[in-house]
């Protein structure tokens, strides 16, 4: 049974990456949720070792949970390109190196690209939010939304790979976005809707 989150309860969201902590707050703020930050706690970035989003998700969730005493939401995401069998995936950030370097990540998938020969931009950005418990108990929800790989990149709002981004359907790639836009239709709004309707909008 879906467990449901206590308003009265902090939440630590589970990420040492600015920009999601940013996009996660904006969509947690209409709810009158207090938020806080796994830096603000000073909670240590867990090495990501599983091998499927969900997995990676579920272990910030839980130790952020069991560090903090509070109920914790993690998020992990990537990009996934077709023609690169589904890389970067869940190493998506790795690409970005120790400096999180994303202009040379958008620069490594562009090259990747080249040398398949391919041309198929085809890809999909997945998220994964994992709400977990200082017991143990975690709920996962995964959104995930389509879309083309375009370069040069377009665009400097958002973050990560949001300027090569194009979804399925628009002109403009998430960096081209305002940020009400983006939220409204993402793959971690749509994670995240998963996780309201299941898990915080019953009383």
């Amino acid at each position: 049974m879906t467990r449901i989150f206590s308003r009265s309860d902090k939440l630590v969201i589970a990420s040492h990456n600015p920009g999601k902590v940013s996009e996660i707050r904006a969509l947690l703020t209409p709810l009158r949720i207090e938020v806080i930050g796994a830096d603000e706690l000073g909670l240590t970035e867990p090495e990501e070792t599983g091998k499927t989003f969900t997995e990676n998700a579920e272990l910030k969730a839980r130790l952020a949970a069991e560090a903090s005493g509070l109920p914790a939401l993690a998020d992990d995401s990537g990009m996934a390109l077709s023609a690169l069998g589904g890389a970067p995936g869940i190493y998506s950030a790795r690409w970005a190196g120790p400096e999180k370097d994303f202009s040379a990540a958008i620069q490594r998938v562009n090259d990747a690209l080249l040398m398949t020969g391919s041309l198929d931009r085809s890809c999909s950005f997945v998220c994964v939010l994992s709400l977990a418990w200082p017991d143990g108990h975690i709920e996962s929800f995964e959104g995930r939304v389509s879309g083309t790989a375009v370069f040069p990149p377009r665009g400097t709002n958002g973050f990560g790979y949001d300027p090569i981004f194009q979804p399925t359907g628009y002109n403009l790639t998430f960096g081209e976005m305002v940020p009400q836009d983006k939220h409204a239709m993402s793959h971690r709004a749509h994670a995240f809707s998963q996780l309201l309707e299941q898990c915080l909008l019953p009383a």
